[in-house]
């Protein structure tokens, strides 16, 4: 399947894209999108005959539940909204927790690695299978970044990789900046992966930015791409044709000229790795094609061995209460490694409910920050993002907070605004916004 040159569709940098010239796909954040209609940037872009892949991120598909099938229908009715040749996720878990160990339900707020263990990849496997089945069109999955890794791991990043892909018959999406962050944090060769993932399986390439910081790689998607990732993708390249290749940014989007740029480099970069002749499989030749559910070759399923999803249980869910509930680091983890990714999920959580909810850093002020990360270092995360920003306001308010009375009494009416069983009807909408401006005054 061909797809070219893409970049990742966001809403802030919506004229951006739009605007710039030889992009043949996008890519965008599947759980950003309304089930029943598109924005009009994407209506566009797809007039223009831009494809458009739906990109999950909230599956959790290496988490030891099974899926969640409402998770699941909503990722293949965007995938039939856009008329997607394929939808894409991750292998990573994003909460733990619940029935299986018969404890709180925690969530991440990010994308989290499996342990690279044979436990962990039947249950992969079999969660994997379940989305497949319910797909409409084939599924390729993301190999994360990491700061941290599991102790007693079993087998290499693309030891895992091939396994997942003998198993299952699942495409890959193959993120060379996360190869390269855990090249910096982990220690692992990123060519050797290549060597030892199949590349007939990949179905496309992601190239994002980062920042160095104290040693540790931060996969930010909110700086520019470096030489160093660009090696990679060079590495990659130079043992196969990927069918597309797209550029990611999340953050700090820069002007359309400045990814225009960073677009000619990874197209430079192609041109410049590709050997004279190739003799390697072109994953366009691969056994994939023609294969319409995009699960052709994969082994007969065979059932998780009993205890395997209750293992996997226990271990995520000591590894995430260690990160956002403060409790014992489960044995085996670097501690210091455990406080940075600690640290890096609170001020995620920070900045996304700042996103999500502008108004509480509005009202909140200087002190929105401080206050947050004080509040999420007692609270995890149990639901959304929004439900995150309503909880805090929630505390902020219960704790006697903001000291000011205007900033209060603006907090209560937003937290009353949006709390209520049911979204407010006009008429209250309307007064609720007279009287928040009286309060301004």
């Amino acid at each position: 399947m061909e797809l070219g040159i893409g970049i990742g569709w966001r809403p802030e940098i919506a004229a951006e894209v739009e605007s710039l010239s030889g992009i043949d796909w996008v890519e965008a954040v599947a759980e950003n999108l309304c089930a029943d209609h598109l924005p009009d940037s994407l209506v566009r872009l797809r007039e223009r005959g831009v494809r458009v892949v739906p990109h999950g991120v909230a599956l959790g598909l290496g988490g030891a539940d099974r899926p969640d099938p409402v998770r699941l229908a909503s990722l293949a009715a965007r995938a039939e909204l856009l008329g997607a040749p394929l939808v894409t996720e991750h292998i990573a878990f994003v909460r733990a927790g619940g029935p299986l160990t018969a404890s709180p339900r925690l969530e991440a707020g990010h994308l989290l690695p499996v342990p690279r263990t044979w436990d962990a990849l039947d249950v992969l496997c079999e969660n994997v299978r379940i989305a497949q089945d319910s797909l409409p069109v084939p599924l390729a999955l993301e190999n994360i970044a990491a700061l941290i890794t599991w102790p007693g791991e079993e087998l290499t990043e693309g030891q895992f990789l091939a396994e997942l892909v003998e198993r299952t018959g699942v495409r890959l999406l193959i993120d060379v900046a996360n190869l390269h962050t855990n090249h910096v944090n982990l220690g692992q060769d990123p060519a050797k992966a290549l060597d030892e993932l199949p590349v007939e399986a990949i179905a496309y390439v992601h190239v994002a930015g980062g920042v160095e910081r104290n040693g540790v790689w931060h996969d930010t998607h909110a700086h520019p791409v470096t030489a160093p990732v660009l090696q990679v993708l060079a590495e990659l390249r130079s043992r196969v044709d990927p069918p597309g290749v797209l550029l990611e940014r999340d953050d700090a989007f820069p002007p359309a000229t400045e990814l225009a740029g960073e677009l000619d480099a990874i197209r430079a970069t192609l041109r410049r790795a590709a050997p004279p002749a190739d003799p390697r499989p072109s994953p366009r030749d691969a056994a994939h094609d023609g294969d319409d559910a995009g699960n052709g070759g994969r082994a007969p399923a065979a059932a998780v061995p009993a205890g395997t999803r209750d293992r996997t249980a226990v271990a995520q869910t000591a590894l995430l209460s260690a990160l956002v509930a403060g409790t014992p680091a489960p044995e085996g983890f670097d501690h210091r490694r455990l406080r940075v990714q600690s640290r890096a999920l609170a001020a995620k959580r920070a900045d996304v409910v700042a996103k999500v909810a502008p108004e509480l850093p509005e009202i909140l002020g200087d002190g929105y920050r401080a206050t947050f990360l004080a509040y999420a270092g007692s609270r995890p995360m149990s639901g959304g993002y929004r439900r995150d920003a309503l909880d805090f306001a929630e505390h902020v308010l219960i704790a006697g907070g903001p000291e000011d009375p205007v900033a209060r009494r603006r907090l209560t009416y937003w937290w009353q605004d949006r709390s209520g069983a049911r979204p407010p009807r006009r008429t209250t909408r309307l007064v609720r916004a007279a009287r928040a401006a009286l309060v301004r005054k």
